[in-house]
């Protein structure tokens, strides 16, 4: 449960109340991906995220799902789960809540109490900041109104703040530019030779 609580999660910045309240039917597990939908969210806003097959997250979620009894009543997925085998009782927020404490402990992180279910929205969006997603992308990922919320997580990013270290300090940027540019044979110098190519892509290192 903590595993699988961990990658959708962290996958779709979810919520504690939004991963107790899930249900087998709000996934589809379509091979290559699952499809997870959040109807009922914090912010009135429907959200859709994907979990592609990275390591053996689906292998995860697909050995969970096949410890689900038969006779259980109610649709939803989270289960707790005794004894080697699933139980039909849900597993309730407090629980859910506790997951990156769990993990916390497991790495031996100190203050451990301090990892709370907001952790999991709050990883998902520094995540998407080191990789220099746009506030807009971050804010529609993780279903939030506040513009202020997204921009707390760019300033905060590693990565950014790494970046303007080497602005201030270096007066480099370590972004990379990408640019289209259609090259005709005219002003292509002579010592360079093209056959046969599709999509190429020059990598260039400028230095300010």
């Amino acid at each position: 449960m903590i595993k699988v609580g961990l990658i959708l999660g962290i996958a779709g910045a979810c919520r504690t109340d939004e991963l107790v309240n899930l249900t087998v039917d709000d996934i589809e597990d379509v091979g290559s991906s699952l499809i997870v939908k959040i109807p009922n969210t914090k912010t009135k806003i429907p959200r859709i995220f994907v979990v592609t097959d990275v390591g053996n997250m689906l292998e995860l979620f697909r050995k969970y799902l096949s410890l689900r009894p038969p006779h259980v009543k109610h649709k939803r997925l989270f289960l707790y789960y005794k004894a080697g085998k699933c139980s039909s009782q849900p597993v309730g927020k407090n629980t859910m809540g506790k997951i990156p404490s769990v993990v916390a402990s497991y790495l031996k992180l100190p203050d451990v109490a301090c990892y709370t279910g907001h952790c999991l929205p709050r990883s998902s969006a520094t995540l998407l900041a080191d990789a220099g997603v746009d506030i807009t992308t971050i804010k529609r990922h993780a279903g939030w109104k506040s513009t202020t919320v997204a921009e707390g997580y760019v300033e905060n990013s590693i990565e950014n703040k790494a970046e303007i270290a080497n602005q201030v300090l270096v007066g480099t940027t370590t972004s990379a530019i990408t640019k289209t540019v259609n090259v005709s044979e005219s002003n292509i110098p002579s010592n360079i030779n093209f056959e046969n190519c599709t999509n190429v892509t020059f990598n260039l290192n400028v230095n300010k």
